[in-house]
């Protein structure tokens, strides 16, 4: 069961409690402070694609265009979580998913964007635009995918996805591994408070006050940092004040290049993947409904910032894991959190110079977080996981293999070198591998070629996957029972 606030809760007055549980609507300080946690949570994964890319083009010293490149980045992922958690008829799964910059195509944006004075970041936001408009023709048919997502998949998938974020807890505690691989004491002694302060936080803290212990271990650990040098505030006034609407297309008209938009393409492939992938855990975490068009809109949400990115000097946009781990260790459900965590991406996206103050949290600090956020997305797939019955030997070589796959790549990040580069690019991707390897030895072992026993016959009808839209929520009992795995010997009874 979860522990997310209800109106039962003493330390959550006024809170409702609606039929889905993603829609329950707290007080509007409650929302604040939960959805202050998340943006701090994701904030420098959501400017980090950003410094690179302006690294690359070289613009890394131009602080008025890697100011352009953070703020068009920041108000892309508000407006993006925003059509996430709130939806538009079509477009947006209507759950607490926050979107923002995606680092998977940053290593081919920034090939493509290479030389001086951004002058080539045309040709990468050409690219992104066209690749986003190609992707969003395809989420109907990654919309079909949750008939081969049982819990045995994405038990797996929830738990390679935290497995994989460790090393980007690793990183922003390391914070420069340019000269040696290895984290610097003062660092991992900050981390290590950070991480005491959540758990001390999480363990005596009451009610609301517990679930705010991240938040809290962020704060505090930024404080502790100070007296020792280990936060710089000094560089937050090079910030712009407002962002400039002038600024629109700040580098040039997009340009589009066919091998440009090859390349990006294939890389959507990825970004949808991942993201169907997400959504479902999401769904599972929050004990919330999805179906087929859920998927289809949530993803239409993910690659709208592909193509809305270059107006504003942004990259692709896809889901990020680290808040599905605050989403699993705080058990707070509500989108309407996260809805207004997109709202503060919209100020700082605006006021640069804000943006500029969240940026000054060190990186240990971030990192200290990070292993208490990625864990519980592991953790949350193992209880997924614990639905399944692994006495069937069928379903222990899945998951076994499927997290061999996804280990690989973070054991040893040059294993797949030598393969060609699109191909590398994919299955570098230990989310995706895993993906991969859970899909197709379920549909091997548990559709192929394995007689359905007389109780397991339940039949899902198309109209029954794929009725619930945004909002709507229908499941039928057949149909809800199938993609749990459970027994079912009911008719199809309609809307629950």
């Amino acid at each position: 069961m979860s522990n997310s606030p209800s109106a039962k809760d003493p330390a959550t007055p006024n809170a409702s409690s609606p039929a889905r549980p993603e829609d329950e609507k707290l007080p509007p300080r409650l929302l604040l402070v939960y959805g202050l946690q998340h943006i701090l949570t994701m904030y420098a994964g959501a400017v980090a694609p950003a410094l690179v890319i302006g690294a690359a083009a070289g613009i890394a010293n131009d602080p008025a265009s890697m100011g352009i490149l953070v703020s068009g980045a920041l108000l892309v992922a508000g407006i993006a979580t925003l059509l996430q958690s709130v939806g538009h008829r079509r477009i947006g799964a209507q759950m607490p998913i926050v979107v923002a910059s995606s680092f998977v195509p940053v290593s081919a944006i920034t090939s493509l964007a290479a030389g001086e004075n951004g002058e080539n970041l045309p040709v990468a936001f050409g690219a992104s635009m066209a690749a986003g408009v190609f992707a969003l023709c395809l989420t109907p048919f990654f919309g079909q995918l949750i008939r081969f997502f049982p819990p045995v998949v994405t038990g797996t998938i929830i738990t390679v996805i935290g497995i994989s974020l460790m090393p980007v807890a690793a990183d922003w505690i390391l914070e420069d591994d340019s000269v040696e691989p290895s984290a610097p004491l003062s660092n991992m002694a900050l981390a290590g408070t950070t991480l005491a302060i959540i758990l001390l936080g999480s363990r005596v803290l009451p009610g609301i006050w517990g679930r705010l212990s991240v938040l809290f271990g962020l704060i505090l650990g930024t404080l502790v940092a100070l007296p020792f040098g280990m936060a710089d505030f000094s560089r937050v006034g090079e910030a712009d004040t407002v962002f400039d609407p002038t600024s629109l297309f700040y580098f040039g008209a997009p340009q589009f290049e066919i091998t440009a938009i090859m390349t990006m393409c294939i890389i959507m492939l990825v970004v949808l993947t991942e993201g169907a992938s997400h959504i479902i855990a999401v769904g599972e975490i929050t004990d919330s409904k999805v179906d087929a068009k859920r998927i289809s809109a949530g993803l239409r949400a993910d690659v709208s910032g592909s193509i809305l990115g270059p107006i504003f000097s942004a990259t692709p946009t896809s889901s990020f894991a680290q808040n599905i781990g605050l989403l699993a260790l705080t058990g707070i459900r509500s989108r309407y959190v996260v809805a207004t965590g997109a709202g503060i991406l919209l100020v700082l996206g605006l006021f640069p110079v804000l943006g500029g103050v969240m940026a000054a949290i060190p990186g240990p600090v971030l990192g200290g977080a990070g292993l208490v956020l990625f864990g519980s997305v592991a953790a949350s797939g193992i209880k997924t996981l614990a639905k399944v019955d692994l006495n069937d030997n069928l379903n222990l070589v899945l998951v076994s293999s499927a997290i061999g796959v996804a280990i690989v790549p973070l054991a040893y990040p040059t294993f797949y070198e030598q393969l060609p580069e699109t191909v590398e690019m994919i299955a570098h991707s230990g989310i995706i591998g895993a993906a991969l390897v859970a899909v197709v030895l379920n549909i091997c072992f548990n559709v192929i070629g394995r007689r359905p026993e007389p109780e397991e016959t339940a039949r899902i009808e198309q109209d029954d996957i794929g009725s619930a839209g945004p909002g709507e929520a229908k499941y039928t009992d057949h149909a809800e029972a199938a993609y749990r795995g459970e027994e079912s010997d009911q008719q199809p009874s309609g809307d629950r």
